[in-house]
């Protein structure tokens, strides 16, 4: 597709591979300093505006971002117990985004949060949901926890701790 990052190139072209061999991509050569480090990583495809997968890993899993994305890609689009598994032919349509996330940092209070510039992590006991920054629809701090305390299963009233980071998000 024109115009597109490497982060989101890599994304599109892991699926399609997976798609179509029914294995992972081998890893490029040739990488980017960016995609040599490591970070956790979200893929998220869209299909006419609307969430058609998103899975991702907010410490890094794998050797070096460009393997996380293309896992992840794959565990996007084929995976997401929410969504139909996507099929090869959609992937020219689909609009892609990849989100590296830098360290989540504990914070002490819901003010300290910021939904344009901060993702989130609400965790309780062993549960925990995650909330990328920078979501159409999601305006206010205490919206961003509230769904994340959702996806997690925490109701509201029990005591949770929270953690924020940023992202570099490509399209």
């Amino acid at each position: 597709m024109k115009n597109e990052s490497t982060p989101v190139e890599l994304a599109r072209k892991s699926l399609t591979y997976y798609l179509e061999k029914n294995k992972l991509m081998p890893t490029p050569d040739n990488l980017s300093e960016e995609l040599k480090r490591q970070a956790g990583v979200f893929v998220s495809f869209k299909s006419n505006g609307e969430l058609r997968g998103c899975i991702g890993t907010f410490q890094p899993t794998q050797p070096s971002v460009a393997e996380e994305i293309i896992n992840n890609a794959v565990a996007a689009g084929t995976q997401d117990p929410r969504f139909w598994p996507i099929e090869v032919e959609e992937i020219p349509k689909l609009n892609i985004s990849v989100d590296l996330l830098e360290s989540p940092e504990h914070i002490n209070s819901i003010s300290e949060l910021d939904p344009q510039k901060y993702g989130v992590i609400v965790r309780c006991g062993r549960r925990s949901g995650l909330l990328l920054p920078m979501l159409e629809g999601v305006d206010t701090a205490n919206e961003q926890v509230e769904i994340a305390m959702q996806k997690a299963g925490i109701r509201p009233g029990e005591e949770i701790e929270l953690f924020r980071f940023t992202v570099t998000r490509y399209t």
